[in-house]
């Protein structure tokens, strides 16, 4: 669309002029006075206006003053045959983008338009940015604004304040232990303790009393009482994180406290109620090991309450600017070093990275960067070959598969053709249904234009 231009003039041949001069690149409007140009800027919110001073009524720094009152402010440009220093200063103290005394340069006042407005989107990118980057659900970690992020965090808000189990499912490193944190952090527990077992990271033998505790006595080596991990997350939240590591008898453990509310520790038949939320995570598809025998059915149904996927960080292409932005600049402070940037070529490189190690491995990369590249600007040829070459398919079992199965970028191709076909041709509602932005809709259209359906449908 092209941008609007409000033009006030109590001057009927100055103002149609200048219509006449910029409406084949702007959608123009005019106005002869203050009265009129504030109903227009009502019903039609102007990118740029364009005003005389000294007009019948109110004056030109009136419009001006309610123009930028607007909730997002125009470019605004003074004109007047009354030109001197202190009228200049006088406008541009009101927030006028710049001066024109009259009769205007037309070319002048085309190239003023169109700095005013390149400006003024580049101050809206960096707002929007830093809005995106500011946008902070309890521990501030959680970045990004694609469609399949916000869900996850509308549920993380949906169950927060109830007592319900919750069970992360999402592949190593998108973050199951922040999102359980602020589960914890928007919950009616805050201010109890949050306890986090790594469960694959603690010895089968060890894992029980871990978590429940022991008697002196209890075993060899047990020479005084231990609190487990429940008992010392009673009031708050613990955090069970690799849920599908545990054996068989710890799982009938959890399962008898899910029932009950209460635990024992090793050595003792007492009974200890507690009071605490579970949040479980696994990257493992425990409905599969349930059909294996592997892991309790019961066990899982009564974990499984509320089940919270966490998208990997190939399905938030949208996402990866601002986790980069926000870990390069996190790191630098840490390290004490001067800010690595990426050129445009290097930064399309990282968004098209499928990023099997999800946020994890981004930040690792983004470490590297921040110690090894300190204040240089990181072009696509510094990075390393594994962002920039495609990983070699050397596995029997997936050389049997057809290649279009294998061709990531094939298959997102012919996705966004049955998303395009579904929605229309409407671009904001194929972005939808992808999960993606307008942007970035934009931009894979601009890779692939045999796909462009034309001008936008309704």
């Amino acid at each position: 669309m092209k941008p609007t231009v409000l033009i006030v003039d109590d001057e009927k041949h100055s103002r149609e002029g200048l219509r006449a001069a910029l409406e084949d690149r702007y959608e123009v409007f005019v106005a002869k006075d203050a009265t009129e140009a504030a109903r227009l800027m009502q019903d039609v919110p102007p990118d740029a206006v364009l005003t005389d001073l000294r007009m019948a009524g109110e004056d030109g720094m009136a419009v001006i003053d309610r123009a930028l009152k607007l909730s997002t402010q125009p470019v605004c440009i003074m004109m007047t045959a009354y030109g001197d220093v202190e009228t200049a200063v006088k406008a541009m103290s009101h927030g006028a983008y710049w001066f024109l005394q009259k009769p205007v340069d037309l070319r002048q006042v085309e190239i003023l338009l169109d700095r005013g407005l390149k400006a003024r989107t580049t101050e809206k990118e960096v707002v929007t940015l830093k809005a995106r980057l500011d946008r902070k659900f309890s521990l501030g970690e959680v970045i990004g604004s694609s469609a399949s992020l916000q869900r996850s965090i509308e549920q993380v808000r949906s169950v927060a304040s109830s007592n319900a189990t919750v069970l992360l499912l999402g592949e190593t490193g998108t973050g199951k232990e922040l999102f359980a944190q602020m589960i914890h952090q928007a919950s009616q527990r805050a201010k109890g303790p949050f306890m986090a077992v790594h469960c694959a990271a603690i010895p089968a033998n060890l894992l029980e009393s871990e978590l429940f505790g022991h008697e002196k006595g209890a075993f060899t080596g047990a020479n005084e009482r231990r609190v487990g991990r429940f008992e010392s997350a009673d009031g708050g939240t613990l955090f069970l994180d690799e849920i599908g590591e545990i054996d068989a008898t710890t799982q009938v453990k959890l399962l008898r406290f899910l029932e009950t509310r209460a635990v024992e520790r090793l050595g003792s038949h007492k009974p200890i109620a507690l009071d605490l939320r579970l949040v479980c995570a696994t990257n493992r598809d425990l409905a599969q090991m349930v059909k294996e025998g592997k892991f309790r059915e019961d066990l899982y149904y009564r974990l499984s309450v509320v089940p919270l996927r966490l998208p990997p960080l190939r399905e938030r292409q949208d996402d990866v600017p601002l986790l980069l932005a926000h870990y390069l600049e996190r790191f630098a402070k840490e390290n004490g070093v001067a800010q690595a940037k990426l050129s445009p070529e290097a930064e399309a490189v990282f968004v098209r990275y499928a990023w099997p190690g999800n946020i994890r491995e981004l930040r690792n990369a983004c470490e590297n960067l921040a110690v090894l590249r300190s204040g240089k600007t990181v072009a696509a040829g510094d990075l390393d070959a594994r962002f920039t070459q495609s990983a070699s398919v050397s596995s029997p079992a997936l050389s049997l598969l057809p290649a279009n199965m294998l061709d990531r970028e094939q298959n997102e191709k012919q996705l966004l053709k049955q998303a395009l076909a579904t929605a229309g041709g409407n671009r904001t509602k194929a972005a939808e249904l992808m999960g993606i932005s307008r942007r970035t809709l934009h931009r894979k259209l601009l890779q692939w234009p045999e796909l462009d359906p034309g001008p936008e449908t309704a």
